[in-house]
């Protein structure tokens, strides 16, 4: 290889933007002692930037760097996975990979024979103002419900519309979408409004927003994209927390098992109440209310990290060990359990949300921290 095109990989190593194929490449670059040099300077500039992962031991990141530079020959480490190790600086507590490419299985695994614990996919329950249920990932496409003149429809395997027929004003009822643990589903209100919803959540919502105001319920987390309407501002209600928009993206986290709930806000403005409490939100802030009712703002929000679930992938920055698990957990339908003297870890970076979970238990192994698959059980171990 020409060190031109070395140093060309090296670039797009450092933006995450390397293809399996560039992977490789530079995987055999790495034999060759010239290009040597140009890999420890990189390292070393990797492990000076405290911005990227808070690393100011210098000790520690002596250590650190030993041990990537240390490991087998690079041309054995052909998988993807095997290459984020190295590329990515794993070792130190982080999890970095190849941006837009699915990890491979490396050989054989401890987690190979089980195939209980699959990624989510779009599943969810309608059910309706008289009580009845739908199970919308069986349902087939096309109108599946009628309520007085406002027709449910099914338009895809992850996507639920309702549209009023012609005459009076419709008379409108309560519906809730509910998402099982690994799944999730995309609703067009009757407003026109679009809500992603996440795993293990559900949205209350009438059939047809009469009124003053459009008002819905929400346990869980969802990404709204908010019709425009000043005459009718909307509203979500969490819990004791009440989200009032104009017209709006922004996602709502507050799952029962999290310390926290997070409201961010992506474009347009929202106000957040709770009791006496107000916070106005700008695009690129989050309140963040916790168990005692104080609500908090935290200003220049990574936006891609917050509605990465919507978008098909799990981000984290910084984010603690158990954090990683619950989400890890909701999306695979599977119980954590920890076992030991775990020790603490952060982890950072973006996988695939349809990476199989031997994949994503191979990946955080990595780190120094093992995992145990029993039936949907995922036990971690130190």
């Amino acid at each position: 290889m020409d060190p031109q095109t070395f140093s060309a990989l090296l670039d797009k190593y450092l933006s995450e933007e390397l293809s399996r194929e560039e992977v490789n490449q530079l995987l055999n670059s790495l034999e060759d002692e010239q290009f040597r040099g140009q890999w420890n300077d990189a390292l070393d500039k990797l492990l000076a930037n405290r911005a990227l992962h808070g690393l100011s031991d210098r000790d520690r990141m002596d250590a650190i760097r030993q041990r990537i530079v240390q490991r087998p020959r690079y041309r054995r480490l052909r998988t993807l996975a095997a290459a984020a190790a190295v590329l990515a600086l794993a070792v130190s507590g982080l999890l970095y990979f190849i941006r837009e490419t699915p990890p491979t299985t490396r050989g054989t695994s401890t987690f190979a024979a089980n195939h209980q614990v699959k990624p989510g996919g779009n599943k969810a329950v309608l059910t309706l103002a008289d009580g009845s249920e739908i199970t919308l990932d069986s349902a087939g496409n096309g109108a599946i419900a009628q309520q007085g003149n406002v027709q449910v429809i099914k338009l895809n395997s992850g996507q639920l519309a309702y549209q009023a027929g012609g005459g009076a004003q419709p008379k409108s009822g309560y519906n809730t979408l509910t998402t099982p643990r690994g799944g999730q589903f995309r609703i067009v209100l009757p407003d026109g409004s679009n809500v992603w919803l996440n795993a293990a959540s559900s949205l209350r919502f009438p059939t047809a927003f009469a009124g003053n105001e459009r008002a819905v319920e929400l346990q869980g987390e969802a990404y709204f994209e908010i019709a425009h309407n000043t005459r009718q501002p909307f509203k979500v209600m969490v819990n004791d927390m009440t989200v009032q928009v104009l017209g709006t993206h922004f996602n709502v986290m507050a799952y029962a098992d999290e310390q926290q709930a997070r409201t961010t806000l992506l474009q347009g403005a929202v106000k957040v109440v709770r009791g006496a409490q107000a916070l106005t939100l700008k695009p690129g802030q989050q309140a963040v209310t916790d168990h005692q009712s104080n609500i908090n703002l935290k200003e220049n929000i990574n936006l891609e990290e917050v509605v990465a679930w919507k978008n098909g992938y799990f981000q984290f920055n910084h984010e603690p060990l158990e954090g990683v698990m619950r989400q890890v957990g909701r999306w695979y339908d599977a119980e954590i359990a920890y076992e030991g003297n775990v020790p603490s870890r952060e982890f950072g970076g973006q996988v695939l949300r349809s990476s199989s979970i031997t994949d994503v238990l191979k990946m955080l192994e990595l780190t120094g921290v093992h995992f145990r698959l029993e039936g949907k059980k995922i036990i971690v171990t130190p």
